[in-house]
């Protein structure tokens, strides 16, 4: 996940690209791209490794992207941002089981906070990146949890408000993990708030399958037949998501 959701300038070419990557569309957003720059080519690799995320394919043209990027990134920052990118696959591989990566993910965002200083408008994402790993590969929700109020500072500061989805979103999982009901349905309701303003359809089904666990019925039900509309209005994306909306086994009868 890169980007904040928004155009700049009302670019049109940006634009395109919001359009079709809030819908899925990955592989035709980097079309529009052309790799002839670092941040055309860091743009259309985050495109890719995004798509592999959301969709568990993909990931030779992800790797092709990202090398691409790392060879044309000359600064700091743009070497900074290309290793958050090859974290972010690694990470991506390793989460969903297709190859275990964890290191390589460990060593390439190591490397990105070496080349991206605190304070720094990429310096959000990563920390985000950062407390994804501390959750979901080293099971570590505190550091965690310091990774995703950094980051959530980070998306403030920079008026980032996709990042800002992701941070509410993730801050209320470990608050729901924690018991904290009322703090969780918050932060959930803030991430589907946002992610809807925005018209980010692909996240917009995991957002309301969240907030769902929080509420009770006939509200719960409701959030979730939503989210099922929308997860096949989209194609059954993100895939991982079909576990979530499975129907409940009926009720045993005595």
């Amino acid at each position: 996940m890169s980007g904040n959701g928004t155009t700049s300038g009302d670019d049109p070419l940006q634009t395109a690209v919001w359009r079709l990557r809030s819908r899925g569309c990955w592989a035709d957003a980097a079309a529009l791209l052309l790799p002839d720059t670092p941040a055309a080519a860091l743009q259309r690799a985050s495109l890719l490794v995004e798509r592999c995320l959301y969709t568990e394919r993909g990931w030779e043209e992800a790797e092709d992207a990202l090398r691409t990027a790392e060879a044309l990134a000359h600064s700091d920052d743009e070497r900074g941002a290309a290793a958050c990118e090859r974290g972010y696959l690694a990470y991506a591989s390793t989460l969903l089981a297709v190859r275990d990566r964890a290191d390589e993910a460990r060593a390439a965002l190591g490397r990105a906070a070496a080349l991206i200083p605190p304070g720094a408008s990429r310096r959000a994402l990563l920390d985000f990146r950062r407390g994804l790993l501390a959750e979901n590969l080293t099971s570590a929700p505190q550091a965690a949890r310091a990774a995703y109020r950094r980051a959530h500072a980070g998306a403030t500061a920079h008026d980032n408000p996709l990042l800002l989805s992701f941070t509410w979103r993730h801050l209320a999982g470990l608050a729901l993990r924690d018991g904290e009901l009322a703090e969780a349905r918050h932060g959930f309701s803030e991430s589907l708030r946002i992610r809807e303003e925005l018209g980010y359809l692909v996240g917009t089904a995991p957002a309301l399958v969240s907030l769902a666990d929080t509420e009770t019925e006939p509200e719960a039900s409701r959030l979730r037949d939503e989210a099922r509309r929308l997860y096949r209005l989209l194609g059954g994306v993100p895939t991982w998501l079909a576990r979530q909306l499975a129907p409940l086994p009926p009720a045993a009868t005595a």
